[in-house]
């Protein structure tokens, strides 16, 4: 899914402050609230918005007191859909994004066959198989069709749409059966990734192909409340929102579901080949995302490479996506018959019941089924476990370089498989384990240290900082390389001149180091249970340094807050 784009590439990091400055100014005077720069406007209208913040029911107060309406409450983000009459104002701990339409994007549907390779054979699984068994992933979507592929697939439908079942766009129906198809119209032929699994079809698009962010946000909001019976949610949508990850509605929604330990694919949008053409959701570093290879309809790997459609890193607020890339240029999939995409592109048609096409959408539901096989191999893992495990075992190929678009690699599905039964004891947990012990035993001199951080007592926090071992720097450098850019840009204004940022915070040596060590830091940075141990449960850095709001309480915030940074002046 995709609507038009108003963020453009990557840039300078002055430069994407400005431009998100006039951007989220634009987007508030829309419906009258305070901006930088922004004149109130005056009009009696109402105006549909998505307010955020500490909880839902302080946004439901926030709302009427300003004289506006709760449309749903949103609790997956902290916040509530509401229609606010022009000329309100709320009090600046709440975010106000205004409603926005997303219109899907049809894939490329190329004409007649490439190559001969299923989806399975390029991700490296066995032409038979039963994947996924006891794993439920959700399809956010247009809906899904009753195929004969899919006979018996699906545990349950959520239409937030209010059209009734079915798939009449027919893109969700086409993720469907990437990810569980049974491949009965083929005798086995064109079968999904995790045949085994279980679907539930959470439609959020109608048969033109339209949503928009309330709705998007309900489904999501839906799966949230039954969290314990979905493990995997694969979201094909590229919405190209201007804000930036931490305060987009959409991308807090995804947080909070990965948080919860539910595992979220996203794609990295078809606006490639440029550079900075990664769209959100896929640019939130927290969620894995894919972008597409085209596997040249082979099974063999020295030619896959980056689609020329796969959207690129950086992100423009400076992160390295995708994550990686899986299978998604001339795949096979279920098609949805008399839909949208079906009666428009006659020539993609393979057989009687499949279509042929491209696209990123295409990826990440090929990765939301082999996390799904994943999950019946091992259900232990959590979300950050999981990101780290395909990440690591992603195969290199001269055309999926992280410079072409590639990221950590292509998504191997047999070594994802082959090493999941012992990942828990991996290296990757091993450093954790490790980590975790060596900040437990500075527990002291890191609790002296957080106080002088959060005090602005500079010469305390540069003394506190060389009392620290050396091992609790090191574990130190790789966590911060892990934050916003941003965040990482004003830290080094805010302490700029002390010895503590020149020579430990700021350090180039270190950054490097500590993307060496990004196996660990996808695991262990967002983790709940490393903060409640790591940081003997103080209340600050529980709450610092898992992701969301860390900003807001850390930094002392009569200086700046989680939604200042994004239009400070560049220094």
């Amino acid at each position: 899914m995709k609507i038009t784009s108003l963020a453009g590439p990557a840039g300078a990091a002055a430069t994407n402050r400005r431009r998100v400055a006039a951007i989220v100014a634009a987007a508030l005077a829309v419906v009258g609230l305070p901006a930088p720069s922004a004149a109130r406007a005056t009009a009696a209208q109402w105006h549909d918005v998505v307010v955020t913040g500490t909880d839902a029911e302080g946004a439901a107060r926030a709302v009427r007191a300003a004289g506006g309406r709760v449309v749903t409450s949103l609790p997956v983000v902290r916040g509530v859909a509401a229609q606010l009459p022009q000329g309100s104002t709320l009090d600046p701990a709440w975010s106000v994004a205004p409603q926005r339409e997303f219109t899907v994007a049809e894939a490329e549907t190329p004409a007649g066959t490439t190559g001969t390779a299923t989806v399975r054979q390029m991700v490296g699984l066995p032409a038979g198989g039963a994947e996924g068994r006891g794993v439920t992933v959700a399809v956010v979507d247009t809906g899904i069709a009753d195929v004969p592929d899919l006979a018996g697939q699906l545990a349950g439908r959520v239409d937030l749409t209010g059209t009734g079942a079915g798939d009449g766009y027919g893109h969700g129906t086409f993720m469907a059966g990437l990810i569980a198809a049974t491949g009965k119209a083929s005798d086995g032929r064109y079968r999904g990734v995790a045949p085994g699994a279980k679907l539930i079809d959470v439609k959020v698009a109608d048969a033109d192909g339209r949503t928009d962010l309330t709705t998007v946000l309900r489904g999501l909001q839906w799966i949230s409340d039954h969290r314990r019976d979905v493990q995997v949610v694969n979201l094909s949508l590229s919405s190209n929102s201007p804000l930036p990850y931490q305060i987009d509605p959409l991308t807090q929604a995804l947080e909070s579901l990965w948080h919860q330990g539910v595992m979220v694919v996203v794609p990295s949008g078809n606006d490639g080949p440029g550079t900075g053409s990664v769209t959100s959701p896929g640019n939130d570093p927290l969620l894995l995302t894919t972008g597409g290879l085209d596997a040249a309809g082979t099974a063999g790997r020295g030619d896959d490479v980056v689609g020329a459609w796969s959207g690129r890193g950086p992100t423009w607020q400076g992160d390295a996506k995708p994550d990686l890339v899986a299978a998604g240029g001339h795949v096979v999939s279920l098609r949805s018959p008399g839909s949208v995409v079906d009666t428009g592109n006659p020539q993609a048609r393979v057989g009687d019941g499949y279509f042929r096409g491209s696209g990123t959408s295409m990826a990440a539901a090929v990765t939301s089924g082999v996390i799904a096989d994943t999950l019946a191999v091992q259900p232990k893992l959590r979300p950050d476990a999981i990101k780290n495990l395909l990440v690591s075992t992603a195969y290199p190929s001269a055309g999926l370089s992280r410079a072409s678009g590639g990221g950590a690699g292509g998504l191997d599905a047999a070594r994802v498989l082959a090493a999941a039964p012992r990942w828990n004891a991996g290296q990757a947990q091993q450093q954790y384990d490790a980590d975790t012990a060596t900040v437990g035993r500075d527990a002291k001199r890191w609790a002296d240290f957080s106080k002088a951080l959060v005090d602005g007592d500079k010469p305390a926090a540069d003394q506190a900082w060389k009392k620290l071992t050396p091992a609790s720097r090191d574990w130190a450098a790789r966590a911060w390389a892990q934050l916003d850019p941003a965040a990482r840009a004003w830290a080094a204004r805010a302490w700029a001149g002390s010895d503590f940022t020149a020579r430990a915070w700021a350090d180039s040596e270190w950054v490097a180091r500590a993307w060496a060590a990004r196996a660990w830091a996808a695991r262990a940075w967002a983790s709940d249970d490393w903060a409640a141990r790591a940081w003997a449960g103080e209340e600050w850095a529980a709450r610092a340094w898992a992701a969301d709001d860390w900003a807001a309480r850390a930094w002392a915030a009569d200086r700046w807050n989680a939604r200042a940074w994004a239009w400070l002046p560049s220094s």
